[in-house]
């Protein structure tokens, strides 16, 4: 640990620093101190920081709703509320439920070797966390690594996206309310304080975003030997088998996709169809976007991109796909010009576009669905295991041999079997990724392990036979062997 005395390393040769450098460090600091002195949180402060920040999100809960459609330029209110506020509401709950089971020292086996001893895991807090949350859902993906952390007993550091100050504020003031400054604080700043906020001396640093930045953070929080749980991305298989109702498979990757405008770190990414399906998916798919959003502009349920860069670069990638041959098809019911969607893009299919597109080979977060004809169903198995482990896999299919087969040949963060997104929802499953699209797992339980120290704590009686082993090693010590067949 770094001692207080020492320059950080965002100070210039004139000793002096951006200001929100030095709040962020100032925050950091006050944070270590707090636990140097006073150590983790109780059970007791535990359930109650829980228990306060729930009702809070309920008593902000139009202060939020606000900061966070302000931040899209249009956010629908239901997503907000069942996307962000609800999960922070659940969450809470279980952790609250659970907290002293989950606390209790575990009792473990112990060998007959070294019996009458007893063993157990004690879980401790590890100190001090750093959350470092994204654009796409800014207050879920704040507040609920924050459950972790708090049910673990840590006091925490936050540092939201720059891309929603609105929502940053809100939760500032909300995070205000209900946490002492030694316990909770947030910071904001632009990418030069993300950079140097993940080079700080946590105790545990929780990262969700790109897996371009997610290494980045990687190499920055090494420096410090600060173990990362990183919550990154990539591009999510939805796999039709030919046996499964078109119809219904299209309603929900339209769902799917649309939910948040595919801003989803685990929305589906490309649609694999059997080829002899693809003319009635993207008809299905087209008939239920307009049963969905029969319009778009002025739709309050429809969610707009985050900002003009990231729309553009949803448009450069259907055009680059379409260039090259590709059929693209915009679903777009009432025929809204552009002036009239600003920031909203309408779902837009990408029929069997080339295996080296940019939508191939880019995590989208968008509403843009590459379709891919496959021809049998080892083929759509092996075109997903010749790509980066992805963090979630979806697979249409009643029959239960083909589901476990796909289970068991594919690697994914989760995977979800006639649905998709609604896994995550689920606080008695670990939620995380797999190799690029992330490392660790949190969420209830998993959540509590993910920023707990499990102490492994051996008790000798007052009565046992551990002289035997001291040298010289003669008589017991080689009946030991003996017994042990060496």
């Amino acid at each position: 640990m770094r001692d207080q005395t020492e320059s950080h390393p965002a100070e210039d040769s004139t000793g002096g620093e951006d200001a929100d450098l030095q709040v962020m460090h100032r925050a950091f600091d006050a944070l270590r101190a707090a636990y140097e002195s006073k150590g983790g949180l109780s059970y007791k402060e535990r359930m109650a920081y829980l228990k306060a920040l729930s009702s809070a999100v309920k008593a902000q809960k139009d202060t939020l709703i606000a900061a966070v459609n302000e931040d899209f330029g249009n956010r629908s209110a239901v997503e907000t509320c069942l996307a962000e506020l609800t999960r922070i509401i659940e969450s809470s709950s279980f952790a609250r439920a659970n907290l002293l089971d989950w606390m209790e020292p575990q009792e473990r086996e112990v060998g007959w070797q070294l019996r009458p001893a007893t063993a157990q895991v004690r879980y401790q807090p590890l100190g001090v966390v750093g959350i470092i949350a994204p654009w796409n859902y800014p207050i879920q993906l704040s507040l609920d690594p924050l459950v972790a952390a708090i049910s673990a007993g840590n006091r925490a550091l936050i540092k939201p996206s720059e891309l929603t100050p609105k929502t940053s504020a809100a939760l500032r003031a909300l995070l205000k309310s209900v946490f002492p400054e030694d316990v909770v604080q947030i910071v904001e700043g632009d990418a030069k304080v993300g950079a140097a906020f993940a080079g700080l001396p946590f105790n545990h640093l929780l990262f969700t975003g790109s897996t371009k930045v997610g290494r980045a953070v990687m190499k920055a929080a090494a420096e410090n030997l600060v173990p990362v749980t990183l919550e990154l991305g990539g591009k999510s298989p939805f796999i039709v088998h030919s046996s499964f109702s078109t119809t219904q498979a299209a309603e929900r990757a339209v769902w799917a996709k649309c939910f948040n405008s595919g801003q989803t770190c685990i929305a589906p990414d490309y649609a694999l169809v059997h080829r002899a399906e693809v003319e009635g998916f993207v008809s299905a798919a087209q008939a239920a976007f307009a049963k969905m959003y029969p319009t778009v502009g002025d739709n309050a349920d429809y969610t707009a991109i985050i900002s003009e860069n990231h729309h553009r670069r949803l448009m450069s990638l259907v055009s680059e796909a379409e260039q090259r041959g590709a059929k693209v098809v915009r679903c777009n019911p009432a025929n809204e010009d552009d002036a009239k969607l600003g920031k909203k893009l309408p779902l837009t299919l990408i029929v069997d576009p080339p295996k080296d597109a940019a939508c191939m080979t880019e995590e989208i977060f968008g509403t843009v669905l590459p379709v891919v004809p496959y021809d049998d169903f080892d083929e759509a198995v092996r075109f997903v295991n010749a790509r980066p482990r992805p963090l979630a896999l979806y697979y249409f299919d009643h029959k239960g041999k083909r589901v476990e087969e796909v289970l068991e040949r594919t690697v994914s963060g989760g995977a979800g079997i006639n649905e998709a997104l609604i896994h995550v929802t689920q606080e008695t499953m670990p939620f995380g990724g797999v190799g690029p699209s992330g490392m660790g797992s949190y969420h209830g339980y998993a959540g509590f392990r993910t920023f707990s120290h499990e102490k492994a704590v051996m008790h000798q009686s007052r009565m046992n036979g551990m002289n035997m082993l001291n040298p010289p090693y003669r008589g017991f010590a080689k009946l030991f062997q003996r017994l042990m067949g060496l």
